[in-house]
């Protein structure tokens, strides 16, 4: 049977009428925005079955069985995943035409099976497993009534071995759970459950399968989330927590709500908002930017407002900036999330804080603004740091140009010079950061930095994670001193320690968000120049080289003597001699520039 494109798939889903297929066989009465019926699985008589046409499917509260429009035609009347497509597309009316044939089944259809039987497993335990009374017992205190956990398809996974055992008398071979991330094998051989003594939170692909998982830790351990490791079904930078769910609902508003967490994206469902999504504990990429465009032209980013909340904020926004959509930054009250803004006062808690949203470049101002940014000279400089990198990431030439006439009236620099700075740094590419180097914490002294050759550590690290050889020369020749940014040195200590066998992706798991971030970052821009056909072999050799030089001009700095020095200077290669001097005379040049503001700086992001 030829293969269905997934493009087509979704828009059969979409234009299925849930109600109606549903309604042939089940005599359905409306409750509010639902329908409820007798179970047609169990052959409940009261009316425990409920068809959600704004997510497109359908729960059974007694029996649990939940699932899509294709689901249904599979479990009641036995087909599999194809036929049913089929048959929904002919009840709608759509054509699926004979595309060319697929030799043997889809090799990753195992992982979707193990995926799908977990998450089941997983689910069941959390409602009957007295091990599980911490889990309930959480959710309670987050006000998550266990419908809505049951709905959501949340689950547990509890300590010891007992998954190993449920999987193996269902028939779901180890080597197939490993593969699907769902355990772990040692270094001895042995594999064991990767979740454990979690609250689990079932991540879906757009065709609502079942792909990975983000646990939550009940009590103390680390990390506080953990989330399914790299797959070949399981991507996290390429997927958003309930997108599956949501894109109807995002269709229809033509926006995108954006928040941090998982707990956000359920509290807002519950309070009626349905075009809500996440990202899955790291900064939006570049693919989840793009997923989004598909669905709306606009997103409106609810993150927290604390230094960190803003900093998030305005990363997602320039990345969603350069795939063409129009941002708009909520402000949530000191201390607040969704989660806890609309746990306590509802929907009327959260409606003018959406109302009230701003475009992203409008929330920099008003924090500058509250800085005193604009009130002097020495700091309008800075302030023109901080906005025009908004600028420089809109691919829409309008929002461009309106951006530059706000930066312009705000700062008083006129419309040609800011033009002229724009022309001589053209944008970044949709996918590519405008700055690639991670800068947190107080804003750099102007013409200095905090870590002269971060962006040839960047380099560097861009060719260790572009696969090959380029780890295992490094493991021998880099010790990890080398890289003096943190986030740095933190990825390649992660790397290094791996596997010989394992793929640099694997050490993402390790990495605390910030280096997650950075890694993101690296691991995109490596993928797209190896796309381009650039030389590793000479971006390897000049960072390392360069940043050999930057070691080597240190140990000049002590000499006390000026011949002493030169000499020296003398002894290194020709090129490693014009690095160091082109140095000096930089920060002798950064030595007569004025200080700008110091301080935490959330504008500052790229």
């Amino acid at each position: 049977m030829s293969r269905i494109a997934d493009e087509l798939i979704e828009q059969i889903r979409d234009a299925a009428d849930l109600v109606g297929i549903i309604g042939e066989a089940v005599q359905l009465k409306r409750a509010g925005s639902d329908y409820r019926g007798a179970c047609p699985f169990h052959g409940g008589t009261h009316r425990n079955f409920a068809v959600i046409p704004k997510k497109g499917m359908y729960y059974c509260y007694v029996c649990h069985e939940a699932g899509d429009v294709f689901t249904y035609l599979m479990k009641k009347q036995g087909m599999d995943y194809p036929t049913a497509v089929r048959e929904v597309a002919r009840k709608v009316g759509i054509v699926v035409p004979e595309q060319g044939t697929r030799e043997g089944p889809d090799p990753r259809e195992p992982l979707f099976t193990a995926s799908a039987v977990a998450q089941e497993w997983f689910a069941t335990r959390l409602r009957e497993d007295p091990e599980a009374g911490v889990a309930r017992s959480y959710l309670a205190d987050r006000d998550i009534p266990p419908e809505v956990a049951g709905e959501q398809g949340l689950g547990f996974a509890p300590p010891g071995r007992a998954f190993v055992d449920a999987m193996k008398q269902l028939g779901i071979e180890e080597r197939v759970l490993v593969e699907a991330g769902l355990m772990v094998k040692r270094d001895d051989g042995t594999a064991s459950p990767r979740f454990r003594g979690r609250l689990l939170f079932p991540i879906r692909d757009l065709r609502g399968r079942v792909v990975g998982f983000g646990g939550r830790i009940l009590g103390q351990g680390e990390p506080k989330y953990l989330n399914s490791p790299e797959t070949p079904i399981f991507h996290k930078g390429t997927m958003l927590y309930n997108l599956h769910e949501a894109k109807q609902a995002i269709r229809r508003e033509e926006e995108v709500i954006l928040v941090e967490g998982y707990f956000d994206v359920l509290r807002l469902v519950l309070s009626g908002t349905d075009n809500v999504v996440a990202p899955m504990g790291t900064a939006l990429t570049p693919d989840q930017a793009a997923l989004l465009h598909r669905f709306a032209k606009a997103a409106l980013l609810l993150y927290d407002s604390d230094s960190a909340g803003l900093r998030a904020t305005f990363r997602a926004a320039d990345e969603c900036l350069r795939h063409g959509m129009r941002v708009k930054v909520a402000t949530m009250p000191e201390g607040e999330d969704p989660d806890t803004l609309v746990r306590r006062g509802g929907a009327a808690a959260l409606a003018p804080i959406l109302k009230d949203a701003v475009d992203v470049l409008d929330r920099k101002i008003q924090l500058l603004e509250r800085k005193g940014w604009f009130e002097g000279l020495e700091h309008r400089r800075d302030a023109l740091d901080r906005l025009l990198p908004t600028a420089r990431a809109a691919s829409d030439p309008i929002a461009r140009d309106l951006y530059l006439a706000r930066i312009s009236e705000r700062t008083g620099v006129s419309r040609a010079v800011l033009e002229r700075e724009e022309a001589s740094r053209p944008p970044a590419p949709a996918g590519r950061p405008a700055d690639p180097s991670p800068r947190t914490g107080p804003p750099a002294l102007p013409g200095r930095s905090r870590h002269p050759g971060a962006r040839l550590e960047q380099q560097l690290l861009k060719t260790i994670l572009s696969g090959g050889s380029w780890l295992e020369r490094a493991r021998g020749e880099i010790p990890p001193e080398t890289f003096e940014v943190p986030s740095h040195r933190e990825i390649f200590e992660a790397v290094r320690a791996l596997a010989p066998s394992a793929p640099p992706a694997a050490a993402l798991e390790r990495l605390s968000p910030q280096a997650q971030d950075a890694f993101q970052r690296v691991l995109q821009r490596a993928n797209e120049e190896r796309t381009a056909g650039v030389s590793f072999d000479e971006e390897y050799a000049g960072a390392l080289q360069g940043l050999r030089a930057r070691a080597v001009s240190r140990t000049l700095a002590p000499v006390s003597s000026v011949d002493e020095r030169q000499h020296q200077l003398n002894e290194l290669p020709p090129d490693q001699r014009k690095r160091f001097i082109i140095r000096k005379a930089a920060a002798k040049e950064a030595r007569r520039s004025p200080s700008g503001p110091s301080g935490s700086d959330p504008t500052q992001h790229s």
